[in-house]
């Protein structure tokens, strides 16, 4: 190999390493968030929520002391939609599938899980893990919910940040209000930290 080749050579493979440490520091991606969409964000995790579907963030005087972020869909004086953050909502778990075990705990009584699946989330490399279930339940009419005997949808996605916080994000609304390929956009929208 002449010395021209060689040098050419290592160039070349001193700029691949270089772009491939860069990718790999930090593993810091972020969710995608559709134009229309706003951003819930925490200090543990950032998700979208439809505001072009008219969700729009609950103020911390009003939302429980559990939940960390919340966007509420209010129509005619009732909740038909809610996207909600909880943070450090359990003790003892250390990763993604302990973290949907206590997060599916909450689901509650009655509620019927369609699907459960493990999800690779945007944001830190140490905290991408985290597991979805979709389940239905059915409204119980109390504290400006639908209708008692209104089909719900909703989606929970759990998991561990990099600082082991547990997550537990999740969206609930009307059955058909939400369109599969928004509750996907959902978990896509999704950042931990």
């Amino acid at each position: 190999m002449t010395l021209k080749k060689s040098k050419a050579f290592g160039a070349a493979a001193v700029a691949v390493l270089g772009l491939t440490l860069l990718g790999g520091c930090g593993g810091t991606d972020t969710g995608t968030v559709p134009e229309g969409w706003g951003t819930l964000d925490t200090k543990s995790v950032s998700v979208g929520y439809p505001k072009s579907q008219g969700y729009a963030p609950q103020p911390a005087s009003e939302r429980s002391e559990a939940n960390a972020a919340v966007a509420l869909k209010e129509e005619k004086g009732l909740r038909t939609g809610m996207v909600s953050v909880q943070l450090d909502f359990a003790t003892g778990v250390s990763d993604a599938g302990e973290a949907a075990a206590a997060a599916g705990a909450g689901i509650g009584l009655g509620a019927t899980r369609k699907a459960t699946e493990d999800v690779r989330l945007a944001g830190e490399e140490s905290a991408r893990e985290a597991r979805r279930i979709d389940y239905e339940f059915t409204s119980t009419g109390e504290e400006s919910t639908p209708v008692k005997g209104t089909r719900m949808t909703g989606v929970v996605v759990a998991g561990v940040d990099s600082k082991d916080v547990p997550f537990a994000i999740r969206v609930n609304a009307v059955k058909g209000a939400l369109s599969p390929e928004d509750l996907d956009t959902f978990v896509d929208s999704i950042t931990v930290k």
